[in-house]
């Protein structure tokens, strides 16, 4: 075998030997509960190859496996290379790191193309390549490494899947020889240029939606960002009502959780067949009859079909008591932007949720779907009295042991300190619940050292009052008309006075307790008092939350 310094990765190559194969059974991933197939150890003789794969090799099916996925092959010249960039891990680099069946030397993500069929030995295997590999978090926590994964995709070095077309046996030392090129312009690293590097090239994407050889997996993403592309550019080009679609939708369900809680099931009238998949912890925005806009996180559905959990709020803004006493079965509300504010970290090992009350709203849908594809999860959820006040009790008893509850009825309190104190290793913190909650979270993460993208708080409540302050407010579409200079009183927003002169269009909002950003302004001079958590540090010298945050005596935006 010749160094890896010596082997050009950009060389064509039409046979390669099979160094190694390597299979595994499922086995716990040390430091987390979750089971996984990445610690796969050499074999020797001849062994068996069907369909799905090699013979004793398991899979975490969600993600890997399956006819797609039936084989991995990785180059092991890459390892030098990851020695030298990450040197504290250097002893973690070594053949079989990467959870692959197949160790080759010089086939790689440069000479190796989507559709390749290959002959393995002389036991009549034939091969096809399906797909690129989509590194997850176990490759962080294999190597030790904090978000290495993505490292793995923008260098092109995350090995391929392979289909089988033919089954035999294979062993080490067999060599693989290319019979076939369908698509020779498609390697793995250009797939992966577009798949992850440059993602708005409408027509590559539409080209790699076309190849009929790839996996479903990746075809499956190409003609997903075709949809989207094609939505973005209608919606660029219609009128500014057509930006924000008001639709009908009927409340066909309302049923009590608890005392204090409601959950309400919406369908829309009309189905809008380019509504798309509703995002993990969105939230829906409502046009109640009585002019109140209202955003409220939608706990399951789709995008014409959708279940909101609304709590009585003490005292109410308007929203929550309307829906509580007014509204009704076979009403009709308009819906508007389904927006989200959180995104699954997809880097982290475990996801730690500190909830409390109305709360689980927010995150009940993604605790469901990652228990579902085997992320390591825990819920901490306090209520004030579990037997009485529990919204969605048999979805919450479904997530079993992950939940950890607090009864306040029976004196019991979440330790919050103590829940930051013990977090594992690359966790990443989600936490919704009433302001006290909050605060304190945010002094725990902060003594920690937690960084913005480790840790997302989602308010489902917001003290938006305080001294009146006057804001001078230019139109960044009207650099020529004179500035405006409007007053804010001590029980109004920023947002609902920028609304009152300018409208609804041209000040967007979506959360409105300073989650999502939406409501975005940029501060072109004075102080402000910031509220909320969506914008980050750097961002605060330069931009406010029109929905919660003030200005402190004269300040001057634009919008």
């Amino acid at each position: 075998m010749a160094p890896a310094s010596e082997i050009d990765l950009f060389a064509p190559v039409e046979r390669d030997i099979v160094l190694e194969i390597r299979t595994s059974k499922m086995k716990t991933m040390p430091g987390l509960k979750i089971e996984t197939g990445i610690d796969k150890r050499i074999r020797f003789g001849r062994i068996p190859v069907s369909l799905i794969g090699l013979d004793a090799d398991e899979h975490d099916l969600v993600f890997h496996g399956g006819r797609d996925k039936a084989i991995h092959g990785y180059c092991c010249s890459h390892y030098p290379t990851w020695q030298k960039e990450f040197p504290d891990a250097a002893t973690r680099f070594d053949r079989g790191g990467f959870g692959e069946n197949f160790v080759t030397e010089r086939m790689n993500e440069r000479n190796v193309c989507i559709g390749d069929i290959v002959s393995v030995g002389n036991d009549g295997v034939l091969l096809q390549v399906s797909l690129p590999r989509q590194p997850c978090f176990k490759l962080n926590h294999r190597f030790q490494l904090k978000n290495f994964a993505p490292n793995t995709y923008k260098t092109s070095r995350t090995g391929w899947y392979y289909r089988v077309l033919h089954e035999g046996t294979v062993q080490a030392g067999d060599e693989i020889r290319l019979v076939q090129r369908k698509w020779p312009k498609w390697t793995i690293e250009r797939v992966q240029e577009y798949l992850h590097r440059t993602l708005d090239d409408a027509a590559m994407n539409e080209e790699l939606a076309a190849i009929a050889d790839m996996g479903d997996e990746s075809r499956n993403a190409f003609e997903k960002r075709v949809e989207k592309l094609k939505a973005k550019q209608k919606r660029a080009a219609g009128t500014e009502e057509e930006k924000e679609r008001w639709r009908d939708f009927k409340i066909i369900e309302k049923k009590t959780q608890t005392p204090r809680i409601l959950s309400f099931v919406l369908e829309a009238m009309k189905q809008n067949p380019e509504a798309g998949d509703v995002q993990l912890g969105s939230h829906a925005r409502l046009k109640l009859p009585n002019g109140l806009l209202r955003s409220y996180s939608i706990v399951s559905g789709n995008p014409d079909r959708f279940e909101l959990g609304i709590a009585l709020e003490e005292p109410s803004r308007g929203g929550s008591a309307y829906l509580h006493s007014t509204a009704k079965e076979g009403d009709i509300i308009q819906v508007g932007r389904v927006t989200a504010d959180v995104k699954p970290a997809g880097a982290a090992s475990n996801h730690v949720f500190i909830v409390g009350g109305i709360g689980i709203t927010a995150f009940l849908s993604m605790l469901e779907m990652y228990q579902k594809i085997h992320w390591e999860a825990t819920l901490h959820f306090a209520l004030r009295d579990a037997a009485n006040d529990m919204p969605f009790r048999s979805r919450i008893e479904a997530l079993g042991d992950s939940v950890r509850l607090y009864d306040g009825s029976k004196g019991q309190r979440m330790d919050i300190p103590a829940i930051f104190a013990g977090l594992s290793w690359n966790s990443h913190v989600y936490v919704c619940g009433p302001t006290r909650m909050m605060d304190q979270a945010i002094l725990e993460s902060k003594k920690r050292g937690l960084g913005e993208d480790e840790v997302h708080f989602e308010a489902f409540g917001a003290d938006t009052t305080g001294d009146p302050f006057e804001v001078e407010v230019k139109s960044a579409r009207e650099r020529k008309k004179k500035s405006e200079v409007l007053q804010v009183g001590a029980e109004e927003t920023l947002l609902e006075v920028l609304r009152k002169h300018f409208g609804d269009d041209d000040v967007p909002s979506s959360c409105e307790v300073g989650n999502c950003g939406t409501c975005k302004v940029v501060v072109r001079s004075g102080r402000v008092e910031h509220r909320g958590t969506a914008l980050l540090d750097e961002e605060k010298d330069e931009a406010m939350l029109s929905c919660v945050s003030r200005g402190i005596g004269r300040i001057a935006i634009e919008i």
